[in-house]
């Protein structure tokens, strides 16, 4: 399967290619407000340089969500862009997934995946790593930083994010020692093409008009928050 992969809900801006299982990608990290400029350029570096073509395609996977409101908007509309016009349908997925999977990639069961959100709010997730290597779905929520809870199952555990360089007082509330963080993480388009390249073979791939951004704040009526209870991630 050929799939090109896209994730601008930062303000890193990257793009991947999945060729049968080998993984291609580009990755600006300091992308904020150029993510238009730049995501179609790095996607059509990495065809050419694979030496395909848009209609040579299957699929295109993006970062659905949560983040930035103009960068998951702009992720969105540019991926259903080329799904529109090569006729291939669009894998959403989770932001903090694919944030996520990169924790499982170095070994942890357990990850909690957190970015800021503004508004002196964070997003954030916690996700266990199934036999397949893969991180599964999990609830996400938007909160206030003191609202994150987690119940660590395991000792192989480690949280991901610039949520906890944007409050580093997480680290200490939840009992994490530098080994098991990451501040410096950003949603990547590598682990957005892994994701998507699974649901796509599960046959969760949709129309490029059924593709929907997550926000979490666009409930306004009842904005998400965490319980107060703690939690445990999918697949406890």
């Amino acid at each position: 399967m050929r799939l090109i992969a896209l994730e601008t809900a930062t303000g890193a801006c990257s793009a991947a290619l999945w060729i049968d299982g080998e993984l291609r990608w580009l990755m600006e990290p300091e992308a904020a407000r150029r993510h238009g400029e730049l995501v179609l350029g790095q996607v059509q570096r990495l065809l050419a340089d694979a030496g395909l073509r848009p209609p040579d395609l299957d699929a295109v996977a993006v970062g659905r969500g949560p983040g930035a409101f103009t960068g998951v908007r702009l992720g969105l509309g540019t991926a259903q862009g080329l799904a529109f016009a090569t006729g291939i349908p669009v894998v959403p997925v989770s932001t903090l997934a694919a944030l996520a999977q990169q924790g499982a990639d170095r070994g942890a069961r357990q990850v909690l995946a957190v970015l800021d959100a503004r508004m002196r709010e964070v997003y954030w997730s916690v996700l266990h790593t199934g036999p397949d290597g893969l991180v599964a779905p999990a609830a996400e929520f938007v909160g206030a930083p003191g609202d994150v809870r987690v119940n660590w199952a395991t000792d192989s555990r480690l949280a991901l994010g610039n949520g906890l360089s944007a409050y580093p007082e997480l680290q200490r509330r939840l009992g994490l020692s530098g080994p098991q963080t990451d501040p410096a993480a950003l949603p990547c388009a590598r682990e957005v093409a892994m994701l998507g390249a699974a649901a796509h073979a599960r046959g969760e791939a949709v129309p490029p008009e059924q593709a929907r951004p997550v926000y979490l704040r666009d409930r306004v009526a009842e904005p998400a928050r965490a319980p107060a209870a703690p939690i445990r991630g999918s697949g406890e």
